[in-house]
């Protein structure tokens, strides 16, 4: 071993060690093992940084972007909730959500996807008394299986496809791992549809922020427009529409009100309905009824390209210049520019319209306007803003354009028509352009600790290919697979992989096995494609602890898991990948 190879080693050594004692965030490590690589010279430093133009990184918060204005559209939320109903014994559900968590990571971040299913199952979980804990784990690992189905879903691919690139000349496509992957996935989802038995029962997650500002009585206002999906419809029709998470609290016809309506009302056009409920369930029911806030034809002021429109929750506080006064009476929106967008106040329900209710001291008020003149507004309406979080309300819309862009951009790299990273750089632009996401959302939606890890990383990973370390590691590691059958060696990667991934990260897994396992199918004899699958595989199916992948820490307050939790039900589903993964792998990809 030369002095080189010592020194990469070591650096990789340190790096681990660092990971598994936790005490620094992962990407410092991963910017800190860059700078030693640097200063020992096993990283030259006009290279230092050429892992943050890698297309790794543009891809990787590329599909951030996708996923996060695919769930900021609703749109699968009001799918599931037209099949809710029929979705009556918890088997079911659990097949149905992680179905749909399995077919969103193939073609979304993987991550992306099941942060947009959670909410959802919750609901599910709410309106069938199932505790939640059954659905997020299976859920959690349906999305690491289907990211394993094609070239996007998860960063392990990505990261193949390139060492791929390296060796061969040409990456995997879009869909070079489907044949294998679906198959695995298949095998996964049917084992879970059955194995969510083997989870603890009774767990009861950690009650969030948005439980401690539980607030489920706001009343706001809505106008049913002539593109209205409710006209002529009930309110009984409507309140099925919401699943019964919103009343109508009044119908305003021709300025003459009907107080608590029957559920045979019929709703007509121009009605002002005088809506109920909490704040998601109420931007929810507007956007599925096709209804508008009678206060957004109020559009507030922007003053510059970067100013956005969004809302923020408030108390009035006790001596706001709100108290004793109503919207319209002191002229919220052409004073202070910003519309009334929703009340509540505790133990009472409000019988008059939303702009002449007299606020009181207490009243929770929910206020759309100009984002960067809000804290300014707050402040001389006398307002006390609540802990941030995430509100809805006057805020979301639903489109199909996300959707669309998404479908096109995978058409666009199926046909090898555009480089996947320009196709999902292009998407992530033409998504902020329509006004999917807006810059604020586009930057706080990208992982940039994850960015920052690869960009670091890629460099430090290389040095142990470029001082000659995986060429001596595949060695050892044939040494060991001479006993063993070709099918033993392939399955003797992905474990490996498998094992390092809970300590390591992986990304940063493949980073270092892949170059490994292409030296290893080499010095073998074998083609390295089958290896570097195995590779992919091991490391995307990370099922035994919940620090290993992102999805499985996503889960684990919410599902009110332990540690000790993921392996009952990970370790038989990590054998199942295993048993169905190889022969998949040495059939699609033969090894000579």
């Amino acid at each position: 071993m030369t002095h080189q190879q010592m020194l990469s080693f070591a650096i990789v050594a340190g790096m681990m060690a660092l990971f598994v004692w936790g005490r620094f965030r992962y990407d410092l490590v991963a910017v800190l093992s860059l700078l030693v690589a640097v200063l020992v010279g096993v990283v030259p430093a006009d290279k230092a940084f050429e892992g943050f133009s890698d297309d790794i990184v543009i891809i990787v918060a590329s599909a951030l972007l996708v996923s996060a204005a695919v769930a900021k559209s609703g749109i699968l939320e009001a799918g599931l909730n037209r099949v809710g109903p029929y979705l009556r014994t918890t088997q079911i559900q659990i097949v149905v959500l992680v179905g749909v968590v399995t077919v969103l990571s193939a073609f979304v971040k993987n991550i992306g996807a099941l942060a947009m299913m959670i909410p959802v199952a919750f609901q599910i979980a709410r309106r069938t008394n199932t505790p939640p804990s059954s659905f997020l784990m299976p859920m959690a690992f349906g999305s690491l299986l289907g990211g394993i189905v094609t070239l996007v879903g998860t960063s392990p691919n990505i990261i193949v496809s390139r060492v791929r690139e390296e060796l061969l000349g040409e990456p995997f496509g879009m869909f070079d791992f489907t044949p294998v992957g679906l198959g695995i996935a298949l095998a996964g989802v049917v084992f879970l549809a059955f194995g969510y038995r083997l989870l603890p029962q009774g767990r009861k997650g950690a009650a969030s922020l948005d439980a401690a500002l539980d607030i489920k009585d706001y009343i706001t206002e809505a106008r049913v427009i002539p593109e209205s999906d409710v006209i002529g419809q009930t309110v009984a029709d409507l309140h099925r529409l919401a699943n019964g998470e919103v009343k109508v609290a009044a119908i305003i016809r021709n300025e003459t009100r009907s107080s608590s309506p029957l559920p045979d009302a019929t709703i007509r056009e121009n009605d002002v309905l005088m809506l109920e409920g909490e704040s998601d369930a109420l931007e929810s029911a507007v956007a599925r009824a096709g209804l508008k806030l009678s206060r957004e034809h109020h559009q507030p002021e922007t003053d510059e390209a970067t100013d956005e429109i969004g809302v923020i929750e408030a108390i009035v506080g006790p001596n706001s210049a709100l108290t004793g006064l109503s919207a319209e009476r002191i002229g919220l929106y052409e004073r202070f520019g910003v519309n009334l967008i929703a009340v509540s106040r505790s133990g009472e329900r409000f019988k008059e319209r939303l702009r002449t209710i007299n606020l009181r001291a207490g009243d929770v008020i929910v206020l759309q306007g100009n984002l960067k003149r809000l804290p300014d507004t707050l402040r001389d309406l006398g307002c006390l803003p609540l802990a941030e979080r995430e509100i809805r309300l006057g805020s979301a819309r639903r489109s199909l354009v996300p959707a669309a862009i998404l479908a096109g951009t995978m058409v666009l790299v199926a046909f090898n028509i555009l480089p996947v990273a320009i196709a999902f750089f292009g998407a992530g632009v033409l998504l902020v352009l329509f006004g999917s996401l807006t810059l604020r959302e586009a930057y706080e939606t990208i992982e940039w600790p994850i960015i920052v890890m690869l960009g670091a990383l890629i460099p430090v990973s290389e040095s142990i290919r470029t001082t000659g370390g995986t060429d001596l590691i595949a060695g050892w590691l044939s040494s060991a697979a001479n006993m063993l059958p070709p099918t033993g060696a392939l399955v003797l990667i992905m474990v490996a992989a498998m094992a390092v991934t809970p300590f390591l990260n992986n990304a940063a897994t493949v980073l270092v096995m892949a170059p490994i396992a292409a030296s290893f199918a080499s010095q073998l004899g074998f083609r390295p494609d089958a290896f570097l699958m195995a590779v992919a595989i091991g490391a995307a199916c990370d099922f035994l602890t919940p620090i290993g992948h992102q999805c499985n820490t996503l889960v684990m307050g919410p599902g009110g898991y332990r540690f000790g939790d993921y392996w009952r039900l990970g370790l038989p589903l990590s054998i199942i990948v295993v048993v169905v993964g190889v022969p998949l792998i040495m059939l699609v990809w033969p090894l000579r």
